[in-house]
């Protein structure tokens, strides 16, 4: 949600401003801007939509300057606009935000009584009136931000740079992420590293409450009460080839076809060597003792915790309970003091995850947390880590980090499944076995592409489609139901399959398509009970199932999807595939911003 790009260096810096802005993209945004020090004074260029337009501006009014900001908004307050876009500032500061200042109104209000003029609606603003105060009694830069960021509630993390000061930017951190990008002879802040990857592979991460003061050779760490800190330098794996299409029209086609060598690697980081059985780091409590796990996540990682709760249950026999994150401490959820709580999140930034994560702190619960972004929020503040392998994400519609976090998941679940004795080893790798097999069968899936396609032409149509699953197919209906609707802005609904007789069958005409998510086992039956229920009221039904599931279906549904065969306990894994590639075609046919949806962001760090 939101980006952010900062260089302090030696050539003007608004074409890698632009680079870099691009990088970000995938957070999600619908304004952008760029400001520099140009001989002595504050220049900025922003505009509303995609970076295109500031391209254009930028063209037609070049920027200078060898130190400068940039920014992707994602409109909190006030709608998006030149005027609300970022950077904020006058001749003296201009600063870049990500997330919210909760009291800004008050901010506001008083700034309002002693003269002070607003431009804009946004949050932000209070910041640049705050920091021209104290510029404007004589305070030096970095004494006005410290005394500002005293000021400021909620979460941010803000990128500055001031009139007359060619060498010097600053960065500060609360709730948001921000890294220091260490280079020869010059400085970068990014909201990730990722942004940073064609400039540096050196970089920092500021830890909640920093804020660093940036020359081009020399860096000054604080923590928020203004003590000099040091964070440690790391390697950065990622690089610009990473963010690559790799040939496919869109990031998100890539990252749907990644996913075989993706689970592969992802797998073989929990795999005994030489054994198929499942070999976990170290975890914070004993799995045998527990007497429940507590999952919170959000969005897509919630339907990978809903998953993950059938295969602890059914498999481990470990009760488990779980919530949205946004909701989980709000209820103030009584925790057992034998348990132990679960946090699954991409990012590892998401605000409502790591609040609910901080809540079980508080509550004495061992936090174990699954996430693909080391050095995130999440990762530090967790007792153990179970990384996605899955490599940076650039589709905001989340696809092989979803598939990742079930593959951990399942993993987890077999761990736990035989430290308490309710499977045994040949059970083990038989289920490991399964999960082998997997990267194969999804190979295979991948290759009848064309398949979905013509199955999309159905949906593309669509005002409102219904997806329906039964026990682990479920959570998946739900995210083939959020697919579809974040990428092609039609309605869409995920149901359990035997609650459609409770209301949703009221829903069912012959303008309805009905997405059937039905692989063999023990409950097949009840689920096509459950389609012969809406093929009487008239809808059409695209069923997804292996061959035999599709031959006992019949010619009564009007779109067969066949399914390669494999254990029940993998099927989840196998059939997020077709979800995504129905929604990634039905969105191409609509001609909708697949990578970047309207409205949406790639990572929530803001309530």
């Amino acid at each position: 949600m939101c980006g952010i790009i900062g260089i302090l260096g030696n050539e003007p810096v608004a074409d890698s401003l632009l680079s870099g802005l691009s990088r970000l993209e995938y957070r999600g945004y619908d304004s952008a801007g760029v400001a520099t020090v140009v001989n002595g004074s504050i220049d900025r260029r922003r505009a509303e939509g995609k970076l295109a337009q500031l391209s254009s501006l930028l063209a037609a009014k070049p920027i200078t300057g060898t130190v400068g900001i940039g920014h992707t908004r994602w409109a909190t307050h006030g709608p998006p606009s030149e005027t609300n876009a970022h950077p904020h500032g006058n001749e003296r500061v201009a600063v870049v935000h990500n997330g919210i200042i909760e009291n800004f109104h008050a901010l506001r209000r008083s700034l309002e009584a002693e003269g002070r003029v607003f431009e804009t609606e946004t949050d932000t603003e209070v910041i640049v009136h705050l920091l021209s105060e104290r510029l404007e009694q004589g305070e030096s830069p970095q004494d006005a931000v410290f005394k500002t960021l005293s000021k400021l509630e909620g979460a941010f993390a803000l990128a500055m740079i001031f009139g007359g000061h060619h060498d010097l930017m600053i960065g500060a951190r609360r709730g948001s992420p921000l890294a220091v990008g260490h280079g020869d002879g010059e400085m970068y802040l990014g909201s990730d590293a990722l942004a940073l990857a064609p400039l540096t592979d050196q970089v920092s991460y500021l830890e909640d409450g920093d804020w660093v003061e940036l020359g081009r050779d020399t860096l000054a760490m604080y923590d928020s009460a203004g003590k000099t800190v040091q964070r440690p330098v790391k390697q950065s794996s990622l690089s610009g080839a990473l963010i690559g299409k790799a040939g496919h029209r869109h990031y998100m086609q890539k990252e749907i076809h990644e996913q075989p060598s993706v689970l592969n690697e992802t797998l073989h980081a929990y795999l005994h060597p030489g054994l198929e059985a499942i070999a976990m780091p170290d975890l914070p409590f004993e799995a045998a003792g527990l007497s429940r796990l507590t999952i919170a996540a959000c969005g897509t990682a919630y339907f990978a915790g809903l998953v993950s709760r059938y295969w602890f249950e059914q498999v481990a026999r470990l009760p488990v309970e779980i919530d949205v994150a946004s909701e989980f401490r709000y209820r103030e959820a009584l925790l057992p003091q034998d348990g132990a709580s679960l946090f699954i999140s991409q990012s590892g930034e998401t605000i409502d995850t790591l609040a609910a994560l901080r809540y079980a702190r508080g509550e004495d619960q061992p936090i174990l947390s699954v996430v693909n972004v080391p050095e995130s929020a999440v990762a530090r503040e967790s007792d153990q880590i179970l990384y996605t392998l899955a490599g940076p994400e650039i589709g905001v519609a989340s696809t092989k980090a979803f598939t990742a976090q079930l593959m951990v998941l399942a993993c987890l679940a077999l761990h736990c499944a035989r430290r308490r004795g309710t499977i045994d080893a040949a059970r083990e790798a038989a289920l490991v076995k399964a999960l082998l097999d997997l990267p194969g069968r999804i190979a295979e899936l991948l290759s009848q592409e064309a398949v979905f396609e013509k199955v999309a032409q159905r949906l593309v149509r669509a005002r409102d489609v219904l997806f329906l699953g039964r026990g682990s197919s479920f959570p998946v209906a739900m995210e083939g139901a959020l697919k579809l609707k974040e990428i092609s802005y039609i309605h869409a609904e995920g149901y359990a399959a035997g609650e459609m007789k409770h209301g949703p069958i009221a829903l069912i005409d012959e303008a309805v398509p009905v997405v059937v998510c039905a692989p063999s086992g023990p409950l097949f039956e009840k689920t096509l009970s459950n389609v012969q229920e809406v093929i009487a009221r008239g809808a059409k039904v695209v069923f997804v199932s292996d061959a035999k599931g599709v031959a006992a279906a019949g010619d009564q549904v009007a779109d067969a999807i066949v399914m390669p065969e494999v254990d029940p306990f993998v099927a989840p894994l196998l059939y997020a595939l077709p979800m995504q590639l129905l929604a990634y075609h039905t969105a191409v046919l609509k001609g909708t911003d697949v990578d970047q949806p309207r409205n949406l962001a790639k990572s929530v760090t803001v309530e």
